[in-house]
């Protein structure tokens, strides 16, 4: 008794310390709009920042850029002190080059090789992410953890390989295994992502990039190593993720980081509402594929369109026959909006949409 009460004054007394020269109590996660890319900011309470994947390439790549900074700003954060990019397709690696002037970033991490060979890509990788990253980088490995104070940071995919370690406890039997044959396709740098599983406390969230469903399956059968989770931040933009990965992950909440025309299909959408214990699933943006049969109420949604239509289409939104042209998807260059959540120790977290100011606070289960 006396020992486990030296501890759990020890962790109380690291807390309080981490918490007195940072101001910060909470673990705070920025999902940042860049249009069907990905960039998510990690702040943890003593004050250190990981920035996952940096946002689109071409036209994109500075209003990308601008939006990261906007949210690091808003975080209180001058410098990116941990950059996992998940794989090297441009709408998660794009928007690098103009970050990096916007902000510093001290430590690069990555899967090592690029597995789809691009002429731009490999370039840019042998040249400015070469020089960029000389100082500090990792290659990830299944199994590495990186070291930030207060949070216990695991990878648990990269070069298409998985961890093989049950996290915490014993791996448990994952029953929808039995309802998916993994397919046979070439691999892609989808199948490298760094993904990650953080927790804080009694709080946990997953980001696994761009993971594919057989990647997914490696993961997760036919045993599920990785427990449950408390926030999915959803895979694949929104789009499908297995009913193997999140009816087993059991999240509470789900945040999807899609475009106005990229993710949240119906049929992504029916496995993300048909997860057992889920609550809510918060979406960056109104999906034309989802269309307001399967999309969240707008409570729950951050970006619309620049040039708002009279009403937002019922039903889901369905491409044209192979080789008629499909009209171009809705504009959003605007003012955008992150979802930011704000996660305690306890298990409690918060979700808030910064266009609307609605937020929904989430306690621990019993």
């Amino acid at each position: 008794m006396r020992t486990s009460m030296l501890a759990a004054s020890l962790i109380l007394s690291t807390a309080l310390a981490t918490a007195g020269q940072t101001g910060r109590t909470t673990l705070d996660i920025y999902v940042v709009d860049v249009e069907g890319g990905n960039a998510v900011l990690f702040v943890a309470p003593s004050g250190e920042s990981v920035l996952i994947d940096s946002g689109n390439a071409g036209a994109g790549a500075a209003r990308d850029a601008d939006r990261i900074a906007a949210a690091a700003k808003s975080a209180g954060v001058t410098r990116i002190d941990h950059l996992i990019t998940t794989h090297y397709h441009g709408d998660h690696i794009g928007g690098l080059s103009e970050l990096a002037k916007r902000i510093p970033i001290a430590h690069f991490v990555d899967h090592g090789p690029n597995a789809q060979p691009n002429e731009n890509t490999d370039a840019f990788l042998k040249g400015e992410y070469a020089e960029l990253s000389k100082s500090k980088h990792t290659v990830a490995k299944p199994g590495d953890q990186l070291q930030i104070k207060g949070l216990d940071w695991r990878i648990v995919t990269s070069a298409a390989q998985v961890v093989q370690t049950p996290l915490a406890g014993k791996a448990t039997p994952n029953a929808p295994c039995a309802g998916y044959t993994p397919a046979t396709v070439n691999i892609t740098e989808d199948d490298q992502s760094v993904g990650s599983v953080i927790t804080f406390g009694r709080f946990r969230t997953i980001h696994l990039g761009d993971l594919t469903l057989n990647r997914q399956f490696d993961l997760m059968c036919p045993n599920n190593r990785i427990g449950n989770v408390d926030l999915l931040i959803a895979a694949r933009h929104g789009n499908v993720n297995a009913e193997f990965l999140v009816h087993t992950l059991r999240p509470r909440a789900i945040v999807t980081n899609n475009g106005t025309r990229k993710g949240g299909q119906p049929e992504a959408m029916k496995i993300f509402y048909s997860s057992p214990g889920m609550e809510d699933v918060w979406q960056i943006h109104f999906s034309e594929l989802a269309g307001q049969d399967y999309a969240v109420p707008g409570l729950f949604t951050a970006n619309l369109y620049d040039e708002q239509p009279a009403a937002l289409p019922v039903s889901p939104f369905v491409a044209p026959p192979q080789g008629q042209q499909a009209p171009p998807a809705p504009v959003h260059n605007g003012t955008a909006y992150w979802f930011k959540i704000s996660a305690q120790q306890d298990g409690t977290f918060t979700v808030s949409n910064t266009r609307n100011g609605f937020s929904k606070t989430y306690r621990p289960l019993p």
